[in-house]
């Protein structure tokens, strides 16, 4: 395993060590840092890890930044898995490996006005490299771990570092039309069963329907019965 992590030049690590990197990074950018910061912690189960960004559209554009660093992820994924790996990314955030639950994307704003442009933005992931050996085979079904589906051998320093090349080459180009169509493009094929029914948590409760796709600004199509509802993206902003 690789000792520090080496990322781009836009980016600046932060080691947090057992606090939570997510936690850290909003607790930053309220204090003013600049974009780029990245904070990350390793463990032997889980590595976790955030990118500070400020964003200069408005909040509901912005939150594309959430779908770049998921498909940023997939792609880190896919160059060091063994090639039969699937990786889908949910709508909520969560990262599915060969279908079971692997980890998840965290969002945090400034605002939660959609038409603001917030002064901050966090994005952070969460990855489960091994299960608790307390854990009994088939304890979690849904869940699972990069080391229980033949990827355990990949270090785990070498796809921190990945996720932050691929992801910032996804950011850098939601400032065009056409990078803002391309990852359209790349994280609809990546989403986890789209045109099928789901059950999607929203508000404390749960929606039943068809996910169509998604919008411009990646806000979810739901068809419910007759009728299809649209989902803003800033839904899934979490509280500060």
């Amino acid at each position: 395993m690789s000792a520090t992590p080496s990322f781009p030049p836009l980016l600046k690590g932060l080691a947090t060590g057992p606090a939570n990197p997510f936690t850290v990074a909003i607790a930053e950018a309220e204090r003013g840092v600049d974009s780029g910061l990245l904070t990350w912690s390793l463990s032997p189960e889980r590595l976790r890890a955030a990118i500070v960004l400020v964003p200069e559209m408005p909040l509901e554009q912005a939150m594309a930044a959430f779908c770049a660093c998921g498909v940023g992820l997939q792609n880190a994924i896919g160059a060091h898995a063994p090639p039969e790996t699937a990786v889908h990314l949910d709508w909520t955030g969560g990262i599915r490996l060969n279908g079971g639950h692997v980890g998840g994307l965290h969002v945090a704003a400034a605002t939660q006005d959609p038409t603001k442009e917030p002064d901050w933005m966090v994005v952070g992931l969460e990855l489960t490299l091994r299960l608790p050996d307390t854990l009994e085979p088939g304890e979690t079904p849904d869940w699972t771990a990069l080391s229980h589906e033949g990827c355990g051998e990949i270090d785990p320093v070498l796809l921190l570092e990945a996720w932050s090349r691929h992801a910032m080459l996804w950011l850098t180009g939601l400032e065009d039309a056409q990078g803002r169509a391309k990852l359209h493009r790349e994280w609809e094929g990546l989403a986890w069963k789209r045109g099928q029914e789901i059950k999607l948590p929203v508000d404390g409760t749960h929606l039943s329907g068809r996910f169509l796709g998604v919008d411009e600004n990646f806000g979810m199509l739901l068809k419910l019965g007759e009728k299809t509802h649209l989902l803003r993206l800033s839904k899934l902003l979490e509280d500060v």
